[in-house]
């Protein structure tokens, strides 16, 4: 159970990564403003059932219910901020030579954020689920896995997706998809050798990975789906993403 429970998220992300292979080696630029607005309303969706509902339904008694949520939400966006400064940085470094753009790359490391509480989350439901004390059944943690695993699916493929589209190979977008997911088995075994530590910190977590989420998605997504021009097509792929990660949250959360 331990096995499949923690690497179950893993796999749902790297089969989203493995959409690349069914695009074509250049996607027409409607298309691709639609896919940009879609990833932006699956971010947003994520960010709010995903981690900023159960930041606020874990928090501790001993604090208002939505001090965690709202510490780590403006935590999440500090240090996206701070690290934009610094890649800009190193892009300068670099002369503008190769490798991934600034937008993947923030939208890499945003996704990143957000596997790594899931992962936890995951952690802490296999580990309640073997104290058979705690009331919950190894099938209530198994489905835990198994919502977020479909979840991750839509994740996976906005990350190897545009890298493809930006010239990528199609198996190095698919790695670097793939890679967004690995943090999840990882911090998934951390926290069930530091479940009482990591329970009281996870409402935190929650929420910091929503806040680099929503200002990827406000300063990148929205911005790049657009592209300079005013168009219904991109904010229907935003509001179709949006439910699209909504009912997978409900139906499998």
């Amino acid at each position: 159970m331990l096995t499949a429970g923690l690497l179950l998220p893993f796999a749902g992300t790297t089969l989203g990564a493995a959409a690349v292979f069914l695009m074509k080696s250049t996607v027409n630029k409607t298309v691709e403003r639609i896919l940009t607005g879609f990833a932006a309303g699956v971010m947003t969706a994520a960010s709010v059932w995903s981690l900023l509902l159960p930041s606020i339904e874990t928090a501790p008694e001993s604090v208002p219910a939505f001090l965690p949520a709202a510490v780590g939400f403006l935590a999440g966006i500090a240090f996206l901020q701070v690290l934009d400064r610094l890649i800009a940085r190193l892009r300068k470094s670099e002369n503008g030579n190769g490798g991934t753009s600034h937008k993947n790359l923030r939208m890499m490391l945003a996704v990143t954020l957000h596997n790594i509480p899931e992962g936890m989350a995951v952690g802490v439901a296999l580990a309640a689920a073997l104290d058979v004390r705690s009331g919950i059944s190894p099938a209530a943690a198994m489905a835990l896995s198994l919502g977020i695993a479909v979840q991750n699916f839509p994740e996976g493929a906005i990350i190897s997706m545009p890298l493809q589209s930006e010239g990528a190979g199609k198996g190095k977008a698919f790695l670097l998809g793939t890679l967004s997911g690995a943090v999840e088995p990882v911090f998934g075994v951390l926290t069930l050798l530091l479940t009482g530590f990591v329970a009281a910190v996870l409402p935190y977590l929650l929420a910091f990975a929503a806040g680099a989420m929503i200002c990827v998605v406000a300063e990148e997504l929205i911005p790049a789906s657009q592209n300079g021009t005013r168009s219904s097509l991109p904010t229907a792929g935003l509001a179709l993403g949006f439910v699209t990660m909504m009912v997978l949250d409900v139906a499998f959360g």
